[in-house]
């Protein structure tokens, strides 16, 4: 990873460290990027005023800096001399799909998914609506800071950057689509054979991106729908709700006696399901029941499924008993996806609700998931409950250590020493994860085993170590 990006594209502080001049720098290296790699500056030899040139289509989620954001990318893009189509407050799931649909050159994402509101952030999506390779974002952040000095949000920028500043005809246009958000909404109704109809469904959007669509969706499926957490005001964005506090969800589903919730984060590329009774569903879970179901039908190739170093040891457990591969990729679901395309894989994802399904979406998709496991439920006529029972989840603590420089994390030798021990301590038949975040100031410690009070201690220690050094 470089200076700009983690693995989930730039994610900073907004108007502090992500301004909204690196935002335009940004938006012109993604505009040159657009046009390498096409050839000849557009794709299906597309003309504006006679000048052939790259689209980019241009979307955010909820939080009060997405404007200023956008308003800069775009400005980049078109500085550039590429054009943009703003398709507005839409999930990442969507920009995907619709780069696809209208043959864009590229598709940009202002959001920070599941951070907290002062967070915002830029992803890229290639004209197949994949996310970029990590080679591909080295370069369009060498483009993008060319010229600059300083650090962060100090930085100064330098005029010449190497790229593109055309005048006249040659000025990129920018163009709003007011219907993005329906055809993104049509296109996963239709993902589906049926309907749920008699299904009592409460949908947690946490006052993001998927506030309209997810709804919508279900409705239009034929579903009872109970929704919260749909009234964004730029400040309210995964505060207290959404899939990173599923409480809110919980809570609604007994009280409404549902069938299940679902619940996003920000920009709806996450679900987190509750049963009937109210108990999580998490990823990891969710990934068993659509793979038993998928090799039932015979859509699960290998068989076999992508997970993270993350996803439980029970998930492990499930599939081995139903003959299914696992394959462990590194964590983020960009390098999930890599591994599916590597295995031929249709089924992937991480235990926070990033779920991959190749033949449905390119991308991560709360949307497409949720109505997945909302169809597997309505044609298998079992609750939510029942269908989990499949896997048993191993007792798995987590901590997260926020710090003041989180790189430094690999040189430290006595935090290298202390998770040594742990492993040790914990045994053959459990495990200890520990890495930076790939998108916050935080080192992530995990632990695994049968027995949860030797787990937490060891986590606990270890976390301790690095509060001290890193802290």
């Amino acid at each position: 990873m470089g200076v700009l990006f983690g693995t989930d594209g730039v994610r900073e502080i907004a108007n502090g460290v992500l301004t909204p001049e690196l935002a335009f720098r940004l938006g012109r290296a993604g505009a040159a990027m657009a046009a390498a790699s096409t050839g000849s500056g557009g794709r299906d030899g597309r003309e504006r005023t006679g000048v052939s040139r790259p689209l980019i289509v241009v979307g955010g989620d909820t939080r009060r800096s997405t404007g200023m954001l956008e308003a800069a990318v775009v400005a980049g893009i078109t500085s550039a001399g590429a054009d943009a189509i703003r398709v507005g407050v839409v999930p990442t799931p969507a920009v995907a799909y619709l780069t696809v649909a209208y043959s864009a050159d590229a598709g940009i994402v202002i959001s920070a998914s599941h951070n907290p509101v002062e967070y915002n952030g830029i992803k890229f999506f290639g004209p197949d609506g994949l996310k970029l390779p990590d080679e591909v974002e080295e370069s369009i952040e060498e483009a993008a800071l060319a010229g600059a000095s300083g650090e962060g949000g100090a930085r100064i920028w330098g005029e010449n950057d190497g790229l593109p500043r055309p005048v006249g005809h040659g000025v990129g246009t920018c163009k709003e689509l007011a219907d993005s958000a329906e055809r993104y909404v049509e296109f996963a109704v239709k993902s589906v054979d049926g309907d749920l109809k008699g299904l009592h469904i409460v949908v947690d959007c946490a006052n993001g991106a998927s506030s309209w669509t997810t709804p919508e969706a279900f409705r239009r499926l034929g579903a009872q729908v109970t929704v919260i957490n749909a009234s964004p005001d730029g400040d309210n964005i995964n505060v207290g709700c959404g899939s990173t506090h599923p409480e809110a969800v919980q809570r609604a589903v007994v009280e409404a006696g549902a069938d299940l919730g679902l619940a996003h984060d920000g920009d709806a590329d996450r679900l987190i399901a509750v049963d009937e009774n109210g108990a999580l569903v998490d990823g990891d879970q969710i990934m068993a029941i659509c793979a038993a179901r998928r090799l039932d039908c015979g859509r699960l190739p290998g068989p076999a499924i992508c997970v993270t170093q993350y996803s439980n040891l029970g998930l492990h457990e499930a599939m081995a008993k139903l003959g299914v591969n696992v394959i462990v990729a590194d964590n983020g679901d960009r390098y999930v996806l890599q591994e599916m395309l590597n295995h031929g894989l249709l089924l992937g994802g991480e235990q926070s609700g990033h779920i991959i399904m190749l033949d449905r979406t390119t991308t991560g998709d709360g949307l497409i998931t949720a109505i997945e496991v909302a169809s597997i439920v309505a044609g298998s006529g079992k609750r939510l409950s029942e269908l989990v029972s499949i896997m048993r989840k191993f007792p798995q603590v987590m901590v997260n250590v926020r710090v003041a420089n989180k790189h430094l994390y690999h040189g430290n030798a006595a935090i290298q020493d202390a998770v040594a021990s742990a492993v040790e301590r914990l045994g053959a038949n459990s495990r200890l994860v520990v890495r930076p975040s790939g998108t916050e100031p935080l080192v992530r410690v995990m632990g695994e085993g049968p027995y949860e009070a030797m787990v937490r201690s060891a986590v606990t220690g270890v976390a301790e170590v690095i509060k001290r050094e890193l802290g």
